[in-house]
């Protein structure tokens, strides 16, 4: 049986054989949201300038199984048949700022957990967060794909920080509007999902798109309007990146730090945990609050 980085190496060198000469077959690092580093292969035509990585964790994990690398191999090779001319892109465009700026959109991430990520990107402070750029592929053949905005991104475009983030704020007012509802009306829409009816009304705050849709708290005018409904402040638990949750602050913290921690462990993809503390919706001030972990 093989580690990992054997199998990695296996894997190149037999994918290498079966594409050919005229490509490029190379094994990468990516380091992902939360500090997570992800491994995979990068297949590249030697005439083109981006190509899809396909990570080899999920297949390391078949090859545990039982699986043949043979058969591993024959499955990468599909799959970047399948889907490498919907990814693969002239990139030249990407330098022109006109050409880009109507597709870049903001996100939350943890700020203590991408410490070394936020190195290499630009970034803005909101409270245990941080707020970082992305490019949204257009397309329905891209799906959600995205392309991470690094500082290099902006020495090319000539751009500050400060004007990608008033760029992507109006991208996401305009394009990603913010979306608050009853839980149990979101989960009506998603055959399968039930959750048993509660005394105390909980809302789901995402966008339209419900893709990073946690950083609707930055923007949302209708967080102000359902506390002035309900005649209280909020309570803002942070469900994953892409939606928080909302209800009437009733001030029982630490039965619901428990109960994110529980989800965040056992229930949230670990690239996809937003944070571990609460959010408070003062309604006198307007604004949003990090509760701290002594608040009563």
């Amino acid at each position: 049986m093989m580690e990992f980085n054997e199998f990695t190496d296996r894997i190149t060198g037999l994918v290498q054989q079966k594409m050919g000469e005229g490509y490029t077959v190379t094994a990468t690092k990516v380091l992902k949201n939360n500090d997570i580093t992800r491994t995979g292969i990068v297949i590249m035509e030697k005439k083109d300038s981006m190509s899809p990585t396909i990570y080899l964790e999920e297949p390391y994990q078949q090859y545990q199984d039982g699986a043949d690398v043979e058969e591993i191999v024959e499955e990468i090779t599909a799959l970047y048949e399948q889907h490498s001319h919907n990814i693969k892109l002239d990139m030249d465009f990407f330098g022109d700022f006109s050409q880009v700026e109507d597709r870049i959109f903001h996100k939350v991430i943890n700020y203590e957990k991408n410490r070394e990520l936020l190195k290499s990107m630009p970034y803005f402070r909101w409270h245990d967060l941080a707020v970082v750029f992305y490019y949204a592929m257009q397309g329905k053949a891209f799906g959600r794909a995205s392309i991470p905005i690094y500082n290099s991104h902006l020495d090319m475009w000539g751009k500050t920080a400060e004007e990608i983030y008033h760029t992507a704020r109006r991208n996401m007012k305009q394009k990603m509007p913010e979306l608050l509802v009853p839980i149990q009306k979101l989960l009506d829409k998603m055959p399968g999902l039930r959750m048993e009816e509660s005394s105390i009304p909980l809302y789901v705050l995402t966008n339209k798109e419900k893709i990073f849709g946690a950083s609707a708290m930055l923007y949302s005018e209708k967080i102000k309007d359902l506390a002035d409904k309900l005649h209280s402040d909020l309570l803002i638990i942070p469900s994953s990146l892409h939606e928080t949750l909302l209800l009437a602050d009733d001030r029982e913290y630490d039965s619901y730090r428990e109960m994110v921690r529980a989800v965040n462990t056992t229930q949230v993809d670990p690239e996809e945990i937003l944070s571990f503390n609460l959010y408070r919706y003062n309604r006198e001030k307007d604004e949003i609050e990090e509760i701290e972990e002594t608040a009563v």
